[in-house]
């Protein structure tokens, strides 16, 4: 049973070097909270808060708060960067069905 396909925009994506780290931490974890994410990327509460924010607006996670502890879940199965002669580079997102 898969999940729906789509495409992203590249750049909105991989725009930043803290962002894809975010975003590498989170999906090795599946959920966690800001401060967590930030102790092992190494960034600081608001870069890391900053980020989780874009990646939840394009679609990637999912917020969930608990009174004042925010958890952030990855919503994707997979992310697939295609570079392809004549067509340029496609980032084509693989979304897990929700529960």
């Amino acid at each position: 049973m898969g999940g729906t396909r789509r495409e992203i925009n590249t750049e909105e994506l991989f725009s930043s070097r803290g962002r894809f780290r975010v975003l590498r931490v989170l999906s090795e974890c599946g959920e966690l909270n800001i401060s967590e994410v930030g102790r092992r990327t190494g960034m600081n509460y608001t870069s890391v808060e900053r980020h989780l924010g874009k990646l939840r607006d394009m679609g990637l996670l999912r917020e969930k708060r608990y009174g004042k502890i925010r958890i952030f879940e990855v919503l994707f199965r997979a992310i697939t960067v295609r570079i392809e002669r004549g067509w340029g580079v496609r980032v084509e997102i693989e979304m897990s069905p929700l529960p």
